[in-house]
Parts: structure tokens; C-alpha cells; sequence
């Protein structure tokens, strides 16, 4: 009997002895972080690319994918009318107003935006000849009353809204809801420590939407309600959060003859940096605030103001996720207007000074350049209608956020038809025919939720170090590269006893949260949710591989993430690409048999079961441990207490998977492969029924293709644990070991 490993101390066979020294884990999240750096830089090539023969209908429709409007439609237009609500009581020639001066009155008024999702506001009406029709949208964290002047602390020389109303502008107020977290989580359930708009970020991003959708269907429905006689023109102003909201707006309708974006212009590149509510999936590999400036065209103007800026700081205190806002230097807004000039937008810059928002120079360049004459009106203060009460601003903002929430719930319930609709041209007539119509599918998970990046670039240059030898195993630790900057690092686990020629199987052995190959293949140490499961099997004969996986260093790994999914990258786009390394080494070791290479993982490593042998084919089977089930439920429910909407894990929701992908619809994606799940019934994960449910459309899919004996579930009496009989059984038995 001949062994293939050499002699004790040495590093693995055909491999360079491995010098790196240091956290191996640290190294890879920031190495990805580097990548990423230079990923960004070169997509302005992209989108430079993309406006060489610029078709704006396509780059509008794009735009408004990206944010989440089409998952918005806006309300019936029967009922899309403005609805008083405020000044009922109100006796006298001013009728249903709030309040007067004598240019202009105020009311408090509602529409209906989308589904249950309303708007409200104030609308300001000269009492003269109406010039235009604008669409205010303040910052997030200014009322409507306050940007009209009214109440406490809201002087009447800074209400920007009513000098356009007392100028002759009809006007609509927007409210919105604020960056505080007084309303976060369920109301009456359950709080957390992030804001309302981090909450309802997590809870619309799994169904394609996001906090900037809702801002744009209501001013975009608020305009439709505005009812805007022909020739009248109609303008959209914002600012801070309402800025980009107005920016959006204008981009995608071009009922807007004219938009001010104040506080917003000249962040968007820096993403990353932003709050996450900000979040957009895939925006810079299309546009910044330069491509959508340019898509306020057609002789319509976008007025650019530098002066106020929100300047907010948002801290990882309680697992929220970290970002700021802050006034760019005036340096890179000109570049970006610039920019958009040069792609063909018709884009002034007000340059105001810092405590300037919405000042009258942007207004005069707005409405100068679409033929208005507004004079400059002093205004005055608000003469109170007697009996009548202002709207309850705190009030407003939790019945807006509670009606965001039940909205983002409402797309969770009605994602499993949507799935339904999203797969009609998989066919199911036989095994071979599903598998070929199914590739599509599998395209469309790699490219609309992982996220493509290259295929190896580099060659693997295996590298290792010898680790110990015991009971027959021997282990090493193991670094092979994939990309400048970004490696794939594990533990291979060797038995003696294997004779020169023969090929035995491998699993790849997957921990989870936080954790590191050595919980899952040190022979000395049992970690309580592993038990060794990787020297366990090793033991049993089978070569493992325990890769180490970038979802580590909390906060850390989780800013790289947000890095990546404004590029239209996850994680998940990276650990592909490492594991085609890693199978592919394995493969070609002389003691591996290539066809039997199977993936087994806990927690999330089970998530990891669930994506990479989906697009990693090497993958002769998986097995998912402690993490399947009803995976939408799990990261949008705001009622279930298992939900991640009140975790530390931001990193959780994927961009629209609940619309296109579930965990049954990926188990049909490994299939006709072996696919296993492994349950404790005590694990927190989720409960048995959100397995059982979920599971159930997996095993009859296999059943209806003829194949039944290639799936199977273990429910056993345990936690949230590496159970290591039934799935030892299913290794065996398909792995012919």
C-alpha cells in the first residue's frame, strides 16, 4: 500500500508552502473590500459607455426598476383626487383652510398613492391667478407645517414653500417619514434600535422596492391628484431626502417641466457611504446624479442648489447599519453637473451658502428658464381660521410608516403568486425537458440576485501549510487565488489508508455566522453547533475541505456588502467564484474522484447550500443543515419574531428574491442533484411549520420528476446544531462511500 501525502511538517502534496501569516478570515473581507475599490472606479467607463447612443425610454424604464416604481402602480385614477382633511370645522368664507395671509391659504389634504399607501400633506393656494403647480417635497425630518412657516421654531423667513405660494404657486407640501426611529419596528410589538426608513428598507428590498419608491409614487401621484391644466406648468422641488426624490421624479416623468434639487445632488457616487435606506441595488453600474440629471431633458431644466445639506449620522448601535450624511465639497457637485451638461441635461448650479435650503436664486433660475415671471413676495404671518386644528404631525408620520409597513407586507403575502407567475416557462413535462427550460433561471439568479463577477483571473497558485495528524487524519490549511486581492482559504482534511489510484469522494464542509474552518474540522475542539462534522466525516474515510467564507467581522463584512449591492454584487457573488477554485482544485487532486464532490453546510452555511451549488455544477449534491425554510417570511415578516427586519442582520435581504426565488424554487435549481435538509426541532431558526411548508414543494417536485429517492428531510429532537446521522446516511448512500 502506497500513501499519496508526504512526510509530517510538510506542506500538501503538488502545493507551495504557505507563508501568510495573521487572521486569514480579516484578510479576505478586506481584500474583496479592495476589489470592490476598483471595481467601482471602473464602472464610469460603463456608464460612460452606456450614453454613446443613449436611449433614455430604456435608461427611464431602468431607473425606475432600480428604485422599485414598478412595483408601485399608482392607485385607480378615479380616486386619485386631493381629499380635505383638515379645517372641516371651519366656519365662514375661508371654508376647509387651516389658515391665511393675504396672498394664500393652507389646507391639510390627503390621496390615495398606491394600494393603502396614502399621501398627505399641506396644499398652499394663492388667492390669486395660479402660475404653476409645484410638487414640494421637504427633507425627511422637516414637516410640512414647518416648511410653511407654521408653529413654533418655524420662522416664516425660512418657509421656502410659501414664498412660491405667496409668489403665485399652487402648491402641494409632502410629509414623509423621518430618519428617527420613534415608530421602528411594530408598533405595539416590537422596537429596535434602527430607524423607521433602515425597518421599511429591509422590508420592501426582498420584493424589489425601497423608501425612495414610496417618496416618488407619492409625488408622482400627488401630481396626477394636482390635476394640472394644460399649459399650466408643473414643477417638482426637494430637498435632502425629498431631493433625491425629486431628482428621481423628474428623471422618470416628463409631466415635470422643470425640478430644484436642493441638499441632494452629488452624493449618489459614494453610496456606500450613505445610509442604508439609501440602499439601491445595481445603480452605479448605470447612473449617479450626473446620468440622472441628464434624464431631465427634452427642454426641460434641472436647477441644482448646493446650500443645505442634511448632515445625519446613523451608528451600528444595536445592529443597525452605519451612514452618514454630510454637505459635499461644491467642488464635486460642479463636476457632476458638468457631467450631466456633457451627457445632454439642461443643469444649472445655485451656489448658495450652507445654511441656504430651497433659496430664492434656484427658485428664480427654475422658473426663469421655464418662462415664469414670479415676483419676490414677502410673506407674512399665518392668521389662524378660527375652530380649526393643524393636522397631529406625529400622528401622520405613524399612520404613514404603519401603511409603508403593511404595504412591504402585502408584497410578502402576494410573493408566493408572483413566484407562481415569475417560473410559468419552466416546463415540467419530464427530468431532461425541466432541466434545459430551468437554465434561464438559473442565469437570471446569477445575474439579477448573486451578481456576476469574472471567472478566475489568476492561477490558483495552491499554497499550504501543514497542521496536524491524528487518528488516522491529516490536516492542512490551504490558500488558493481567484483575484487580485481576492483568495479562497480552508482546511483539507485528509484519512491515511488511501492507496495509490483510488478516488474518494470530498465534502465541502461550510460553517457558519462569524465562524472559521477550525470549528468544523479541529479534531480537538467541539464546537456546540458543529460537532466536528468535518473530522467526523474524515474519520469515516471521505477527504473534507473546510472553506473559510467572508460573512465575518459583523459590522466589518457587512459595509463590504454594502459596497458591493450598489454595483449589482452580494457576498454571494464572490464565494461563488472562490469556490469554483476550490472544486475545481479538489478535483484535480489525484486521490479525489471529480464526480463525487458534495457541499455541506450549517446555518450560513446552509445559506450557502442553497446558493452555490446552484451555480458551482462541480457540486455533486447539498445538503443544508439549521437554515432552510420559508426564506422569504423569514426576512420581511414584521409579526413573526424570527423575522430579520429586527436582527443585527441588515445583510440578509436580497434585492427582489421573494418575487423570483424562494428555497424551493433554488432546491429545483440543484436539482436532479441529491438535496438534503436537516432539522432541529428546537432550532431558532424558524418553526418546524415554515420548514414542513416549504420543504413539501421541494420533495414533490422531486417526486413529480421521477426521482424521489434524491430528497429527503430529518427532523430530529435537537437545537440549532449539526446532527450527523440521517445526513451521514445520505452522504454514503450517494456519494457510494
Amino acid at each position: 500500500m502506497t500513501e499519496t501525502l508526504g512526510a509530517a511538517g510538510a506542506p500538501f502534496p503538488g502545493t507551495t508552502p504557505l507563508a501568510m501569516e495573521g487572521d486569514a478570515a480579516a484578510a479576505m473581507v478586506a481584500g474583496l473590500d479592495r476589489w470592490l475599490d476598483r471595481h467601482q472606479t471602473g464602472l464610469g467607463l460603463v456608464r460612460s459607455n452606456a450614453w454613446l447612443q443613449p436611449r433614455r425610454d430604456e435608461m427611464r424604464a431602468t431607473l425606475r426598476r432600480i428604485v422599485g416604481l414598478d412595483e408601485l402602480p399608482e392607485a385607480a385614477g378615479t380616486r386619485l383626487r386631493l381629499e380635505v382633511v383638515g379645517g372641516l370645522g371651519a366656519t365662514g368664507p375661508e371654508g376647509t383652510a387651516l389658515a391665511r395671509q393675504a396672498a394664500c391659504r393652507v389646507s391639510a389634504v390627503s390621496w390615495e398613492a398606491v394600494r393603502g399607501v396614502r399621501g398627505e400633506g399641506l396644499l398652499l393656494e394663492p388667492t390669486g391667478v395660479v402660475a404653476a403647480d409645484v410638487v414640494w417635497l421637504p427633507d425627511c425630518d422637516v414637516t410640512p407645517e414647518a416648511a410653511c412657516g407654521w408653529g413654533e421654531g418655524n420662522p416664516v423667513s425660512t418657509a421656502s414653500a410659501l414664498r412660491w405660494a405667496a409668489a403665485g404657486c399652487r402648491v402641494l407640501v409632502l410629509a414623509s417619514i423621518d430618519r428617527g426611529s420613534r415608530f421602528a419596528g411594530n408598533p405595539g410589538v416590537k422596537s429596535v434600535p434602527h430607524s423607521q426608513r433602515e425597518t421599511l428598507w429591509r422590508a420592501g428590498w426582498e420584493f424589489g422596492v425601497t423608501p425612495l419608491a414610496y417618496d416618488v409614487r407619492r409625488a408622482l401621484s400627488g401630481a396626477t391628484a394636482l390635476g394640472t391644466p394644460k399649459g399650466r406648468p408643473l414643477l417638482v422641488v426637494g430637498h435632502g431626502e425629498g431631493g433625491v426624490a425629486a431628482l428621481v421624479a423628474a428623471a422618470v416623468d416628463e409631466r415635470f417641466g422643470g425640478a430644484l434639487v436642493a441638499g441632494a445632488f452629488g452624493l449618489m457616487a459614494r453610496q456606500p457611504e450613505l445610509p442604508v435606506y439609501r440602499n439601491l441595488w445595481s445603480v452605479l453600474a448605470h447612473f449617479t446624479d450626473a446620468e440622472i440629471g441628464a434624464l431631465v431633458d427634452g427642454g426641460r431644466v434641472l436647477v441644482v442648489e448646493h446650500g443645505a445639506y442634511p448632515e445625519v449620522t446613523h451608528t451600528d448601535r444595536g445592529g443597525a447599519a452605519p451612514g452618514r450624511l454630510w454637505r459635499p465639497r461644491v467642488e464635486e457637485v460642479r463636476e457632476q453637473v458638468a457631467r450631466s451638461r456633457a451627457l445632454g441635461g439642461r443643469v444649472m448650479l445655485s451656489e448658495a451658502d450652507a445654511a441656504t435650503a430651497v433659496g430664492d436664486a434656484g427658485r428664480a433660475m427654475l422658473v426663469n428658464s421655464v418662462g415664469l415671471a414670479l415676483p419676490t413676495v414677502a410673506t407674512g404671518a399665518w392668521e389662524p381660521v378660527p375652530g380649526v386644528t393643524w393636522p397631529d404631525a406625529t400622528e401622520r408620520l405613524r399612520r404613514q410608516y404603519v401603511e409603508v409597513l403593511e404595504d412591504t407586507q402585502w408584497l410578502m403575502r402576494e410573493s408566493s403568486y408572483r413566484r407562481v407567475a415569475y417560473w410559468k416557462d419552466a416546463s415540467r413535462k419530464d427530468a431532461a425537458t425541466f432541466e434545459q427550460t430551468a437554465q434561464v433561471y438559473r442565469e437570471r439568479f446569477a445575474g439579477e440576485v448573486v451578481g456576476r463577477i469574472p471567472r478566475a483571473s489568476v492561477p490558483a497558485s495552491p499554497a499550504s501549510r501543514w497542521l496536524f495528524e491524528t487518528n488516522g487524519v491529516t490536516g492542512y490549511e490551504v490558500r488558493l487565488e481567484v483575484h487580485p486581492d481576492v483568495f479562497a482559504y480552508g482546511m483539507l482534511l485528509v484519512p491515511k489508508g488511501i492507496r495509490e489510484g483510488e478516488r474518494r469522494p470530498v465534502v465541502v464542509c461550510q460553517h457558519g455566522l462569524e465562524g472559521r474552518p477550525r470549528d468544523v474540522a479541529d479534531p480537538w475542539t467541539d464546537h456546540g453547533a458543529y460537532h466536528r462534522y468535518a473530522y467526523r466525516l474524515a474519520e469515516q474515510g471521505f477527504i473534507t475541505f473546510a472553506p473559510q467564507n467572508p460573512y465575518i467581522g459583523e459590522t466589518r463584512f457587512r459595509q463590504v456588502l454594502r459596497k458591493a449591492q450598489p454595483m449589482g454584487l452580494t457576498l454571494w457573488s464572490f464565494i461563488w467564484r472562490q469556490h469554483e477554485v476550490i472544486t475545481d482544485w479538489l478535483a484535480g487532486l489525484p486521490m479525489v474522484d471529480p464526480d463525487r464532490v458534495a457541499f455541506y453546510g450549517l446555518s450560513y452555511g446552509g445559506k450557502t447550500a442553497m446558493r452555490v451549488p446552484v451555480l458551482v455544477p462541480r457540486y455533486c449534491l447539498s445538503i443544508c443543515s439549521a437554515d432552510y425554510n420559508e426564506w422569504i417570511w423569514k426576512n420581511a415578516s414584521s409579526r413573526s419574531p424570527y423575522s430579520y427586519l429586527w436582527t443585527s442582520e441588515y445583510d440578509m435581504p436580497e434585492w427582489n428574491l421573494g418575487n423570483t426565488f424562494n428555497y424551493a424554487e433554488l432546491s429545483w435549481l440543484v436539482f436532479p442533484r441529491p438535496f438534503m435538509v436537516e432539522r432541529g426541532h428546537d432550532d431558532g431558526v424558524a418553526p418546524d411549520e415554515w420548514v414542513a411548508y416549504e420543504y413539501a414543494r421541494t420533495r414533490r417536485h422531486y417526486v413529480k420528476m421521477g426521482m424521489a429517492d434524491r430528497t429527503e428531510i430529518e427532523f430530529f429532537d435537537g437545537p440549532h446544531t449539526i446532527h450527523g446521522v440521517g445526513t451521514f446516511q445520505f452522504l454514503r448512500r450517494h456519494l457510494k462511500w
